[in-house]
């Protein structure tokens, strides 16, 4: 902001008012408008699973556009807020905007209560978003989250999909979107258990993407020539953590070197 005449008085907030609603009270909600079909960077997998004390979140890092990859180091998964993260599909470029407006509704709904949003509003929020998107996905501008979180109250990890018209779901045990990601909840299918602990959860991540690498070229699979690997998050009762590239680079190293063997 300019200076104090440009800011906006508390008065003008209402109580329980969104920051959408607000910006939109405001005309100042960002919009995309299209006159047809265009091409964009679509990012492609992402998966999603319970584990013994959580929920493992990842992704691949390939964007693409048509035939052609379009980016090799896209970030897909997220923080939302301290319990839960985000994955994104689809259109790479919306789909970013639209997890960082997420992270931003979350805090501000914080602020305002003085509360953490409960995760099935969270997701049930998310949902909402993604139906206001609903014009832009029948441009092909489509955007298809995962979300996870671990619910306090219940003592477990909970993850959810959804629909491009804002259908929401919750996954008793694994999810997965993007071009790949029929391959992976493949894989998940017959590797998954509900009581792996965290080294072996990572290591099923790393193998499901790319099992999916292996049928779908719009995955990219881990690239240890460059240095280029999943973006993995675990959700617990102790918050969000983001795995480094290290320790997911030794994980990949390992399950490729076997994978040619």
């Amino acid at each position: 902001m300019s200076g104090e005449g440009d800011r906006l008085p508390l008065e003008h907030v209402s109580p329980g008012e969104s920051f959408s609603a607000l910006l939109r009270s405001r005309g100042l909600e960002p919009r995309w408008e299209t006159a047809g079909a265009i091409a964009a960077p679509e990012g492609t997998t992402v998966i999603a699973f319970r584990y013994a004390d959580g929920v493992v979140m990842a992704g691949d890092r390939r964007a693409t556009a048509g035939n052609l990859i379009a980016h090799r180091n896209v970030q897909k998964v997220f923080q939302a807020d301290a319990l839960s993260a985000v994955a994104i599909s689809g259109t790479a470029g919306i789909a970013i905007e639209l997890i960082k407006l997420f992270q931003t509704e979350l805090e501000h709904y914080e602020k305002l209560e003085g509360r953490r949003l409960s995760l099935d509003g969270k997701a049930n929020y998310l949902a909402s978003m993604i139906r206001r998107q609903l014009p832009m996905a029948f441009q092909g501008l489509v955007v298809i989250p995962l979300f996870c979180g671990y619910d306090v109250g219940a003592g477990r990890g909970r993850l959810y999909s959804f629909d491009l018209v804002g259908g929401r779901y919750e996954e008793a045990e694994y999810a997965a979107a993007g071009s790949g990601g029929r391959d992976a909840k493949l894989y998940l299918r017959t590797a998954h258990r509900p009581d792996l602990d965290e080294d072996a959860s990572l290591r099923l991540a790393v193998e499901a993407l790319v099992a999916a690498a292996e049928e779908d070229t719009a995955t990219g699979g881990p690239d240890l020539r460059r240095g280029i690997y999943p973006s993995i998050a675990v959700v617990t009762a102790e918050g969000v953590k983001e795995l480094p590239d290290d320790v997911v680079g030794d994980v990949s190293r390992t399950v490729m070197e076997e994978d040619r063997s």
